[in-house]
């Protein structure tokens, strides 16, 4: 069986985490992958698997047409998500939103502490001005999915942490679909405390775990069936 490039980069990835995070027990040489390790793992596991919309292309693309949203011609979808992503940098300008382009993608890096208060899935008062901005660019540019992924960091149980990622990605998702969103475009995922971007060993570290990403992808014209 041949494994795509991508694959074979997490698998070798995955081999130099769990060899090189093991600890030994000095009293009863048991070897053991730490709390931390195990997160880094999956975030080079999931950050192949995240190429993916949230639920399948097929069941979000009946969404979409189900809207009334059409694709975009294949030559068009640079520009369209280029002028997209100059209006999206334009408009967040000034808070700690980061928005990264991937391809004809667009990341958008949100961290929880602007939006959220710590253990809390509400959407803080002087955090709405800021997705006000987000909800307007992608009202705007209406041909895009939106994915809303939730993450935490390691502080608390597993299942705790994976319902709080949970609950943030759909209160942002809420909030994004009240503000003009179409809400058939978007689609949530909790990630708990398995997509860490720093180390959870210290307090920096956590705080940069603990946010929202929303990815916004063009909706193709190849996506869309044709209408009779």
């Amino acid at each position: 069986m041949k494994f795509s490039p991508k694959i074979a980069a997490a698998a070798a990835s995955l081999s130099l985490l769990s060899v090189s995070a093991c600890t030994t027990d000095p009293e009863t040489g048991q070897r053991t992958i730490s709390k931390t390790a195990i997160g880094g793992i999956g975030g080079a596991l999931g950050g192949y698997l995240l190429g993916d919309l949230v639920g399948g292309r097929r069941d979000r693309t009946e969404k979409i047409v189900g809207a009334g949203i059409g694709g975009i011609a294949g030559a068009a979808i640079g520009a369209y998500m280029d002028k997209q992503e100059r209006e999206m940098r334009a408009r967040t300008a000034g808070t700690d939103v980061q928005v990264v382009r991937q391809g004809d993608d667009l990341l958008l890096n949100i961290p929880s502490g602007i939006n959220f208060a710590y253990n809390s899935a509400n959407v803080e008062p002087q955090f709405r001005t800021t997705l006000d901005r987000v909800a307007s660019v992608l009202a705007d540019y209406n041909q895009t999915y939106i994915d809303v992924y939730g993450h935490t960091d390691s502080t608390g149980s597993d299942s705790y942490n994976q319902g709080l990622s949970e609950r943030r990605a759909t209160s942002v998702a809420d909030y994004l679909s009240s503000h003009g969103v179409q809400p058939a475009r978007i689609a949530t995922r909790g990630f708990g405390e398995t997509q860490p971007i720093a180390s959870n060993e210290t307090e920096e570290g956590r705080a940069a775990n603990r946010r929202v990403e929303i990815k916004i992808v063009p909706v193709s014209q190849n996506d869309v069936p044709p209408r009779y």
